[in-house]
């Protein structure tokens, strides 16, 4: 497992060894896990009554006993308007009810963690709420117990659908490139909660056609799988994923196999700008196992293990128009490696964090995970290395008021000159709740790298978080970036599609540090701005609409004194 969306800055004037980096992320990882089980001291069991008020109030002596069984279950699955809301009793509303196939009930029971006859456990029907949840095709998902006279707990399951066959006509822009697409997506075939995609998109770095197929719970199982092929105009991609992962908390057993071919002209940026270019030739598989004694205590333990094939091939690009040339060294690397993944139970629900208006379920708890491979020539490897990748996370304080949320990671490759290709990831995440309306955001985040292969650039400009200017504006093997944000959500509900926000931001970061493109470092860069935010509830694209006019306030002549950012994302 990995936490890989965190970036450390250090200080420029002393660089650390290797061994620093790697003691001072082990303790960052060993700090995490102690705070957070001291802050849960008093926390109740996994199965206790929940916090929840709605199922509190339905909750007498009987319910909460240990001999209570869980009775009827009776799925209520609403399509994407609700008719019985004058609101949305209109015409177009009934008439994309008609049009839109209603996820059959089979596809909702097959997913919830109990059954007629269990014991009945609070924790089982929260956690299936969040498994429905978290399905693009679903809105929104509430389990509601309710006792009959003779202290049977019988269930009610109500879920929202949302409007699922998109036709795909998008425009983004960020750091001064655009990007469109046109294609057509259905996320909930038939009503089976299968997806399946055909897109032809065009960014900055390649024009795409792609196909692809993806279905969490083939048949009445767990199984999920997921292909992809896209034909590019630098290459191709095939990817191909099957396997029964660890789908709850109590889960027991998992296992898989994937792999994938993918060929593509990657390139080094400076200043925004491409100055070298190479084909990039990847295969990988993976096939593994792991399986766990479930959820005790309130936590969960994870063993996997497993065997892994990685190859890079790098060659020069023919007819390069780039200034310089450059070809990072081939990499082939065969191992078995092992994992373990320690993870608490603690979820919250709220709204208005990340999301507008929608049912986020929020992870505050603790979770560790590392994982060890061992690669030698023996097994058909290019060279002899230990591959190590850790990562730890956890949360403070509540949704209602204010949170935190730190992570850290560390992945290198140990060699025989000592670790390569090392970075150290570390981010913190705070919101503060003002009002039902009003949310302060800050996150700061930092990377510091080693020895980074030459296709393992570190950049930094518009198009991931440094809004104000160009698309990999910096590059260096140390980045750190601070965002201020303060977020606006409204009632406003234009067409009951809509739900509509707004942002007032500001951005501090820079790239830095060895480079095998530029030694140029142009300092601190800011920017501040402002933001539409257009959250729309009733689609399966469950993504948030950004438009926003960002001023950078450093750089040079050659940057615009106002950027326009277009595009969706998955969060505020």
């Amino acid at each position: 497992m990995t936490f890989r969306d965190i970036p450390v800055a250090t200080r420029e004037t002393r660089q650390p060894q290797p061994c620093e980096g790697v003691c001072v992320a082990v303790l960052l990882l060993a700090l995490l896990i102690p705070l957070r089980v001291l802050a849960d001291a008093s926390a109740e069991s996994a199965d206790g009554i929940s916090s929840n008020p709605q199922i509190a109030l339905l909750a007498p002596a009987a319910m909460l006993s240990s001999t209570a069984l869980i009775g009827t279950i009776n799925i209520v699955n609403g399509s994407i308007f609700d008719l019985d809301n004058p609101a949305e009793d209109k015409l177009l509303y009934r008439l994309a009810n008609r049009a839109h196939a209603t996820t059959r009930p089979k596809v909702i029971q097959q997913q919830l963690l109990f059954a007629p006859g269990d014991r009945f456990s609070v924790r089982k029907l929260e956690e299936s709420g969040r498994i429905l949840r978290s399905n693009r095709y679903i809105q929104d998902a509430e389990i509601v117990p309710v006792v009959d006279e003779n202290g049977v707990v019988n269930i009610e399951v109500r879920t929202t659908d949302v409007w699922t066959l998109i036709p795909r006509v998008s425009f983004s822009r960020s750091g001064g490139e655009n990007a469109a697409g046109i294609g057509i997506k259905e996320m909930n075939l038939f009503g089976t909660g299968m997806q399946i995609q055909v897109l032809y998109k065009s960014d900055v770095d390649r024009d795409s056609k792609i196909i692809k197929l993806a279905d969490r719970q083939l048949g009445d199982s767990w199984y999920s799988l997921s292909a992809l092929y896209a034909n590019n105009s630098d290459g191709h991609s095939y990817q191909f994923a099957l396997g029964l992962p660890f789908y709850a908390l109590n889960s027991t057993a998992a296992h898989g196999f994937s792999f994938l071919d993918n060929e593509q002209i990657d390139a080094l940026y400076d200043r925004g700008e491409i100055v070298a270019q190479y084909r990039n030739e990847a295969s990988s598989y993976e096939i593994f196992k792991g399986w766990s004694n479930g959820l005790k205590d309130g936590w969960t333990r994870r063993y996997t293990m497993g065997l892994a094939y990685d190859e890079h091939r790098f060659t020069e690009v023919d007819g390069r128009t780039a200034p310089m040339s450059i070809v990072p060294d081939d990499r082939k690397l065969v191992y078995p490696f092992v994992g373990i993944d320690f993870m608490q139970d603690r979820f919250e629900k709220a709204e208005n964090h990340d999301q507008i208006n929608r049912t986020e379920d929020r992870y505050l708890g603790t979770r560790f995970g590392a994982r060890l491979g061992v690669a030698r020539n023996s097994l058909g490897s290019d060279r002899d290395a230990w591959l190590i990748n850790a990562g730890a996370q956890t949360g403070f304080g509540s949704s209602k008021k204010s949170s935190l949320i730190l992570a850290s990671n560390l992945a290198t490759r140990v060699e025989d000159d000592g670790p390569q290709n090392l970075t150290i990831d570390v981010s913190a995440r705070y919101y503060r709740r003002q009002s039902d309306s009003c949310l302060f955001y800050a996150s700061l985040s930092g990377t510091y790298g080693h020895n980074l292969d030459i296709d393992q650039q570190l950049l930094l400009g518009g198009d991931n978080g440094l809004r104000g200017y160009p698309l990999r504006y910096q590059t260096g093997d140390k980045r750190v970036l601070l965002t201020l944000e303060q977020r606006f959500f409204s009632d406003w509900y234009p067409f009951r599609l809509f739900h509509v926000g707004g942002a007032v931001f500001f951005d501090a970061g820079r790239a830095w540090g060895d480079s095998p493109v530029s030694d140029r470092h142009n300092g601190l860069l800011k920017d501040a701005g402002l933001g539409l935010r257009i959250g729309n509830t009733r689609s399966g694209q469950g993504r948030v609409t950004h438009i926003d006019l960002a001023f950078p306030l450093d750089g040079d002549d050659s940057i615009k004194d106002v950027q326009l950012l277009i595009g969706t994302k998955k969060s505020f």
